[in-house]
């Protein structure tokens, strides 16, 4: 994981908090790059992802963006932050026959509500899908 926004012990937290989570591990998800407010993560394809089109599930990558906004909020809040999802969307583009490079940034950080993006690509580098993910911050 590379970063040129955030110092050492942030990324560290950061790394520790991420791989905490059972379906980075699950997913074989890869963190490529952290910034303050923006994450890029890689999902490799695999057959029992598949929906019934033989293409990577739309509930997958829902959940490949679901987690991957979550670590751009903790860029900015916090590794030890406490967050949850109250709402998602996503919209998707066209089939994904391959990895998935998914791309998240944060829209904005408020007292209690965090809203972030995501894109989804092919490893084509085609648009699959988009979405957008709003999170509660709880008390620690």
């Amino acid at each position: 994981m590379e970063s040129e926004t955030l110092n050492e012990q942030e990324l560290q937290e950061l790394n520790e908090r991420i791989h905490s989570i059972p379906i980075v591990d699950t997913l074989k998800m890869k963190i490529v790059k952290v910034e303050k407010g923006h994450c890029e993560a890689t999902v490799p394809r695999h057959q029992r992802w598949d929906g019934i089109f033989e293409t990577f599930h739309g509930g997958m990558l829902g959940t490949i963006a679901d987690t991957v906004t979550c670590w751009s909020i903790l860029t900015e809040i916090g590794a030890d932050a406490n967050v949850a999802t109250t709402d998602f969307n996503i919209r998707f583009l066209r089939p994904c026959h391959t990895d998935v490079v998914c791309k998240a940034h944060v829209v904005r950080i408020g007292k209690t509500m965090c809203l972030a993006h995501a894109d989804l690509y092919d490893t084509n580098g085609k648009l699959v899908a988009v979405s957008q993910v709003n999170y509660i911050r709880l008390q620690n």
